[in-house]
C-alpha cells in the first residue's frame, strides 16, 4: 500500500538531535542546581527573620543574602534559556510552552517573594533596616525576574521554518541567511540527500531529478518511526516488498525517521527504472 499524497517541502516535524538533547539536559541540571540554591538562600533569611537576627542588626547578611538568591536565580535563568534553544517546546502546546519557556520568571519570583513579604511585615526589625533591605530585594527581584523571561522563546515550530529554508538556499547555493546553529547540521543532511536523490532519479520524464523518496511507513499510524529507517528510490524496490510505504520529499522522510539513504543505489535505479550514470 503506498501513500500517494503529492510530495511537499515541509517537514511536519523539527526533531533535536541526540547531541542537543544531551546538551539540554545537562544545562537544564546545572540550572535546577543554581534554582535550588537559590531557594535554598531564601529559606535561610526566613528562618533568620524568624529567629530575629536581623532585628536589630546584620543587615550585610541580609542584603548578602538577597544579592546570592538574585546571582543564582539569574544564572539558572541564563542556563535554562540556553536549553531551551537546544530542545524547544512545540509553540502548539500553549501552557507547556508558555512554562517551559518563562520558567526562568516563575521560580525568580517563588525565590524573592516569600521572603521580601516577610521583611516588609517583620514588626520587630529596625523601620531602616527594613526599609533598605526590602527596597534592596524589590529591586533584585524585578532585575532577576526581567531577566528570566524569555521574550522570543524558540519553538519547535520556528526551527522547522528555519530548517527548510535553511536547506532550500543550501540546494540553491544561496547565502544561508537561515542556517542558524540549531537547525544548519539537519539542514545540511537534507540538502545533500536532496542532491543525491535527484542525481539518482534520473529518467526522460524528469531530467533534472526528483526530491521523491519512499520508505517504511511508521508503525500503527504514528507520526513518526520508534526506530530509524532507510529511504528509496520508489515503492517497487525489493526492500519494500510487502511493507506498508509512504512517499514524499526527503524532509518529509527525516520527519518520520527514515533519516538514512540507501546505500544500494545502483540497484534500486535498475528496479526502478532510472538512468544509470556512465
Amino acid at each position: 500500500m503506498t501513500d500517494n499524497k503529492p510530495a511537499s517541502d515541509v517537514t511536519k516535524d523539527w526533531q533535536a538531535s541526540q547531541g542537543q538533547k544531551s546538551s539540554a539536559t545537562r544545562l537544564r541540571i546545572f540550572a535546577a542546581i543554581a534554582w535550588i540554591i537559590a531557594i535554598g538562600g531564601e529559606i535561610a533569611g526566613i528562618v533568620l527573620l524568624r529567629q530575629h537576627k536581623f532585628d536589630q542588626g546584620n543587615l550585610p547578611l541580609l542584603i548578602g543574602l538577597l544579592v546570592g538568591i538574585a546571582i543564582f536565580a539569574i544564572a539558572g535563568s541564563f542556563l535554562w534559556k540556553a536549553a531551551n534553544k537546544h530542545d524547544p517546546a512545540r509553540a502548539s502546546e500553549k501552557f507547556k510552552f508558555f512554562f517551559q519557556n518563562q520558567l526562568g520568571a516563575i521560580i525568580t519570583l517563588i525565590a524573592f517573594l516569600p521572603l521580601i513579604l516577610l521583611i516588609f511585615t517583620d514588626k520587630d526589625m529596625d523601620p531602616q533596616s527594613k526599609k533598605v533591605a526590602g527596597g534592596v530585594g524589590a529591586v533584585l527581584a524585578v532585575v532577576a525576574t526581567l531577566l528570566g523571561v524569555s521574550y522570543q522563546p524558540p519553538s519547535v515550530e520556528q526551527y522547522t521554518q528555519d530548517m527548510n529554508e535553511c536547506a532550500a538556499q543550501i540546494k540553491a547555493g544561496q547565502p544561508t541567511t537561515a542556517c542558524s546553529p540549531e537547525v544548519a547540521a539537519q539542514a545540511q543532511d537534507i540538502a545533500r540527500d536532496s542532491g543525491v536523490i535527484a542525481a539518482a532519479t534520473k529518467n526522460a520524464e524528469h531530467p533534472e531529478g526528483q526530491d521523491v523518496v519512499y520508505w517504511i511507513a511508521p508503525e500503527t499510524g504514528a507520526a513518526k518511526s520508534e526506530v530509524p529507517h532507510v529511504f528509496h528510490l520508489c515503492a517497487g524496490v525489493s526492500p519494500l516488498s510487502g511493507k506498508t510505504v509512504n512517499s514524499g520529499s526527503v524532509t518529509e522522510a527525516y520527519a518520520q525517521n527514515a533519516i538514512r539513504i540507501t546505500k544500494q543505489i545502483e540497484m534500486e535505479q535498475k528496479q526502478c527504472g532510472f538512468t544509470i550514470p556512465q
